[in-house]
């Protein structure tokens, strides 16, 4: 497996629509193989195709919950990936989930978004099996933050202007402070 380079904001690959999957084969599992490894690596829960530069409709998640009773701490946290191909959300509720928001290709930078608590969607997952389920929670979260990455959209364009143009300030700031190190 590969650890894939992330391509951060403002890249404008980032604003890309990705294009739907025609079939998961061997080529397509490994790719999300190694986006999984990639994620792990950065550390995220979540990571979409086209944040290493790769235009499909592939996302991966997986939300590294602690084990049932443990300590929350990266020892007790128990891997269950998630593979999501072609995902598509086909009833959201009215209902709102407020969740402090982050992004691998927002780096170190967070803030709260509104998003529908509840969804239902469709996708294939790595073995290309069809399903069809309703999610909330945190996964309802991660799910659609991933999916706007698939239609060009990133967590700040949830914001107000004002929000993120000091977000997007301050992650220059960062990088130019690291630049200078």
């Amino acid at each position: 497996m590969a650890i894939l380079p992330i391509l951060e904001a403002p890249d404008a690959r980032l604003r890309q629509v990705s294009e739907p999957v025609e079939r998961v084969d061997d080529e397509l599992r490994r790719f999300m193989d190694d986006m999984l490894e990639t994620m792990y690596d950065a550390p995220g829960i979540g990571l979409a195709a086209i944040q290493v530069g790769v235009a499909k409709r592939v996302l991966v998640i997986d939300l590294q919950e602690p084990a049932e009773g443990a300590e929350d701490v990266p020892a007790n946290r128990v891997k269950k990936p998630l593979y999501f191909v072609n995902p598509e959300i086909t009833w959201e509720s009215e209902e709102l989930a407020t969740y402090n928001e982050g992004c691998l290709s927002v780096p170190e930078q967070y803030a709260d978004v509104d998003r529908p608590a509840r969804i239902r969607a469709t996708w294939l997952d790595y073995d290309g099996k069809t399903h069809d389920e309703e999610i909330d929670g945190l996964l309802a979260t991660c799910l659609q933050h991933e999916m706007d990455h698939l239609e060009g959209i990133l967590f700040v364009d949830h914001l107000s202007k004002l929000k993120r143009d000091m977000l997007l300030k301050k992650l220059a700031k960062l990088r130019k402070g690291s630049k200078a190190a």
